[in-house]
């Protein structure tokens, strides 16, 4: 050990570095993590070692129920999601191969040839839409059984037993066509967690049908971060929720839904701003995450909404926009949407088509190529996304429903400002953005 030391802290003898060592206590600042800002200013969570430590040793218990050789690693490791990941793959003996950017991914996967990777849905999306592409330019029998193996995936459903013609046509399904997935993402992928917001359930079982294991967890910055994560065990998933509880970690509901948590991973405050932490830690220790949720089936935790995201419209309903989101981003057609409408009379939204699937489509319909702009001008193409919307309207109640909306042709991305570090919608920014935008969609009269 300590020609170890002396070989990578060349600046300090070895005797020196264990002084420093053992100088240092579980509850002394380990690291100052800036949340990523969607709704305001940024705050500095000060997280601790024994914050840090409690997180990844729980986490690495799961881990080993379904070890992996190797892990890619491809989101920014300033946020607290992909750092502690690292920590959990360090203490679990996985080796990390590092990707730089989203863009690579699908190519790193393959050359890495990884048992694990994690992403944020966005990315799971994007992933997975670009399956859907080179399913939609196959011809004949061969799409024909493309598009049966995703039909037969929609339905399944882990841990639940399976009819024996379901599984007879699974088997042949994973024969003929997902064993292509697993080809093309390294052929050794096993695991994929899915955290920092909703994941859609369409391509959750479709792709645990494929063989993936998908595994959702929720966390924040403030709670060093996973809260509660699905697990390896006998019904340790259930899709569409983020698991149970993660050990040690203390979980109850206020009077209005939100979610408040307890446990060694709750942070030691914000950086130079007591009054904010005692704003969100109450003095029995209680974390209050500002998001809303529910035990489902008294094990499982499902998280609905942003507390800071609910709005009122004007007639007094309360909308939920991200549950509205997430139902409108099942559609191949829709890339991004906000739902805006706070004291208005009725819900709105501002949309960014997925031009990539667009111009599929329209090579499909045998109609020229078309420019971003030009697409959301084209009264075909503006029919069609319509008729989408207006079948998905019709899963929400009248007053949830969208009654207007604009369709925007540029990108929102991180670099660009309208999407965090990790791909979710920094609403207060679109929202002044677009604010003529919207207020030209209430008729420029604020209702």
């Amino acid at each position: 050990m300590d020609e170890m030391l002396q070989k990578y802290s060349p600046m300090y003898p070895a005797t020196q570095v264990h002084e420093i060592a053992r100088q240092i206590k579980p509850a002394d600042l380990s690291s100052i993590i800036y949340t990523s800002g969607t709704t305001g200013r940024p705050k500095g969570v000060m997280l601790s070692h024994a914050n840090l430590v409690s997180n990844f040793t729980a986490l690495s218990g799961i881990l080993s129920q379904q070890p992996a050789h190797r892990a890619v690693s491809v989101l920014p490791l300033c946020h607290i999601y992909e750092r502690i990941l690292n920590y959990t793959y360090q203490l679990s003996g996985t080796s990390i191969w590092y990707i730089d950017g989203f863009e690579n991914l699908q190519a790193g996967l393959a050359e890495a040839q990884p048992g694990i990777f994690c992403a944020v849905p966005r990315i799971m999306e994007k992933l997975f839409d670009a399956i859907m592409a080179k399913g939609r330019n196959l011809k004949g029998f061969s799409k024909l059984i493309f598009f049966r193996a995703i039909a037969i995936g929609q339905h399944y459903e882990p841990n639940r037993r399976l009819s024996f013609i379901y599984k007879l046509e699974l088997a042949l399904m994973r024969k003929l066509v997902f064993s292509k997935w697993h080809e093309a993402l390294g052929n050794k992928l096993v695991t994929i967690v899915s955290g920092g917001a909703t994941l859609n359930p369409r391509i959750a079982r479709i792709l645990w049908a494929a063989g993936f294991k998908v595994m959702e967890g929720y966390g924040l910055t403030e709670t060093s971060p996973v809260v509660a994560v699905s697990n390896f065990l006998p019904g340790g998933v259930l899709i569409g929720t983020v698991g149970p509880v993660l050990p040690g970690v203390e979980l109850k509901f206020a009077a209005d839904g939100e979610i408040l948590v307890r446990g060694p991973g709750v942070m030691m405050g914000y950086y130079n701003r007591p009054e904010r932490t005692a704003q969100v830690i109450d003095t029995e220790g209680w974390f209050h995450t500002g998001d809303i949720g529910q035990m489902v089936d008294n094990k499982y935790l499902q998280i609905t909404d942003r507390k800071k995201e609910i709005f009122k419209t004007s007639g007094g309903k309360y909308i939920a926009p991200q549950v509205i989101e997430n139902r409108f981003k099942e559609s191949a057609f829709i890339e991004h949407i906000l739902v805006v409408g706070e004291n208005r009379k009725h819900p709105s939204a501002l949309i960014v088509p997925a031009f990539d699937y667009l111009r599929n489509w329209c090579r499909v319909k045998e109609m020229p190529p078309l420019s971003d702009e030009e697409m959301i001008c084209h009264p075909r193409i503006l029919k069609r996304i319509e008729d989408e919307i207006a079948e998905i309207n019709q899963h929400f109640g009248h007053h949830e429903q969208i009654k207007k909306w604009k369709f925007i042709s540029g990108k929102w991305t991180y670099d660009s400002g309208e999407l965090s570090p990790t791909l979710k919608l920094r609403r207060r920014f679109l929202n002044q953005k677009y604010a003529e935008l919207i207020e030209g969609m209430y008729g420029g009269n604020g209702t």
